[in-house]
């Protein structure tokens, strides 16, 4: 058996041979190819950035909480 991967996307964002064509799927053959490879380090930093902006926002609302709740004080 033959085994590939790909990425599928909700919308047609990959680029195709096809000029202003684009596809919701990137082939990325076997496991361990190079392609394969960049796509699993490429999800892997999305996730570490997900993760990276849900403690920004997280830090900016208690910020926020925490200046308002000293303005009351005043």
């Amino acid at each position: 058996a033959y085994w590939y991967y790909k990425l599928h996307a909700t919308k047609p964002i990959f680029s195709t041979t096809q000029p202003n064509k684009l596809s919701k799927y990137k082939h990325l053959g076997k496991a361990g190819s190079p392609a394969h490879i960049d796509a699993v380090l490429s999800v892997a930093r999305r996730t570490q950035i997900d993760h990276l902006t849900s403690c920004i926002d997280s830090l900016r609302q208690n910020w926020v909480d925490l200046y308002d709740s000293l303005k009351e004080k005043k």
